[in-house]
């Protein structure tokens, strides 16, 4: 299959100039491997080679040696050829040596010793619609967070083409199905996750039914800060709500495997006296997930507009974490006591930031705008700086500076 370029490849041949090795993080099916081969000289794979894992517990540089980069695919599986990669760095004091990729988190335990300069953590999430060619990129975040915004034509999405998009999702290996064909391949991704995956992550024997009843739940309450208690309550069954220690396990085997990725909040100085909401909001790491746990598809998301527009919101969060993190920026999202909500802020680490309100409709475009304009006034600007860009980022239309200055972004333009 032809490789479409992803973001994190810069990213990637960036770090690995520097840093003895690199261990890339993301779900199951998101390129990890596909990405790493394209700068890899060198490759084992344990997941499918158990030759390889029998060696590693015999003399794991019968794995190691090799052409470098090379490549360990799914390292996790042999979680003790870690401290012999570390090792190895270390010995031969020259980056660019190996390039881990891995599809769960593993205790911390395991991975406590790195070291400055010997391992660094890159994360790959599914492809963005620039990255998958359904965005032309016009809009960079990246000359956003420095200040530079100028207009551009419709990019062409219509909201047809974007219920496909949040439907299908960014799995590279699914961009060359039919949408009918992702909907399927994204349902079977789910119940392996649901069946297996999910109590093989840490050797915890879970029900699937319970599983897949608080994945729904998580579904309907997506791009929200829902509480544990509530998803608790919402996912139970005939005998009532669940525990709630019986969920938090479930969302954190469900972290572990980077199937869902919450959005904390941001916590600027205020010149208010406005009380800040310390919740995370909850998304997965592909809105298709959602599409496939509640069983619908884009003709169903538009017949549900208020659910499409959480969709919406939350592939466009997707997307932005992908930028942002090739700016050194992260994305969080903004909530006080008094109701108001940004629904996007992506911060650098230098401390520049721009905040965006996610609306699926343009008809929402003038109360985003107002809602912006009343966030910004709030920020003490003193201390946190005065806002690079205040945005609404839409589904579709044109791209353009209102008169009061909060820019509007159709999604089928954002790039890095």
């Amino acid at each position: 299959m032809h490789y479409l370029p992803r973001i994190v490849d810069k990213e990637l041949a960036n770090r690995l100039a520097s840093t003895g090795a690199v261990v890339i993080e993301g779900p199951k099916a998101c390129g990890k491997t596909e990405t790493a081969r394209q700068i890899a000289a060198s490759e084992v794979l344990l997941d499918i080679d158990a030759n390889a894992r029998q060696a590693v517990a015999i003399d794991p540089k019968l794995v190691l040696d090799g052409e470098v980069p090379r490549l360990i695919d799914e390292w996790q599986l042999e979680p003790a050829i870690w401290n012999h990669i570390r090792r190895i760095v270390d010995d031969r004091g020259l980056p660019g040596q190996f390039i881990l990729t891995g599809s769960a988190v593993p205790a911390d335990d395991i991975t406590r010793h790195t070291g400055a300069g010997r391992l660094t953590r890159l994360r790959l999430r599914p492809m963005t619609l620039f990255e998958s060619g359904h965005s032309n990129g016009a809009a960079s975040i990246g000359r956003f967070l420095s200040g530079t915004f100028q207009n551009f034509p419709d990019p062409g999405l219509d909201v047809a083409d974007i219920a496909e998009r949040v439907a299908t999702g960014g799995w590279p290996a699914h961009q060359r199905l039919t949408t009918e064909q992702s909907i399927l391949a994204v349902r079977d991704y789910l119940e392996e996750i649901v069946r297996a995956d999910i109590s093989r992550v840490d050797q915890r024997r879970r029900d699937p039914a319970k599983v897949m009843r608080v994945v729904r739940s998580l579904a309907r309450n997506i791009a929200t800060p829902v509480a544990l208690r509530v998803l608790a309550v919402d996912a139970g069954g005939v005998d009532g709500a669940l525990q709630d220690e019986t969920v938090r396990g479930y969302l954190d085997a469900l972290a572990q495997l980077m199937i869902i990725e919450d959005q904390p909040p941001w916590a600027p100085h205020l010149r208010s006296k406005s009380i800040l909401r310390n919740a995370s909001k909850r998304h997965f790491v592909d809105p298709s997930l959602a599409v496939a746990a509640l069983r619908t598809n884009p003709e169903g998301l538009l017949k549900d507009l208020n659910l499409f527009g959480f969709l919406f919101e939350s592939m466009v969060i997707r997307d932005l974490r992908v930028y942002a993190q090739s700016s050194d920026a992260r994305v969080l999202h903004y909530r006080d006591n008094t109701g108001l909500e940004v629904d996007a802020i992506v911060e650098t680490g230098d401390g520049r930031w721009a905040a965006y309100e996610i609306k699926l409709g343009t008809g929402y475009i003038d109360a985003a705008a107002a809602c912006l304009l009343k966030f910004a006034e709030r920020v003490d600007t003193s201390k946190c700086g005065s806002p690079a860009l205040l945005g609404v980022i839409v589904g579709t239309g044109y791209g353009y500076m209102r008169k009061d200055g909060v820019a509007v972004i159709p999604v089928g333009a954002l790039g890095v």
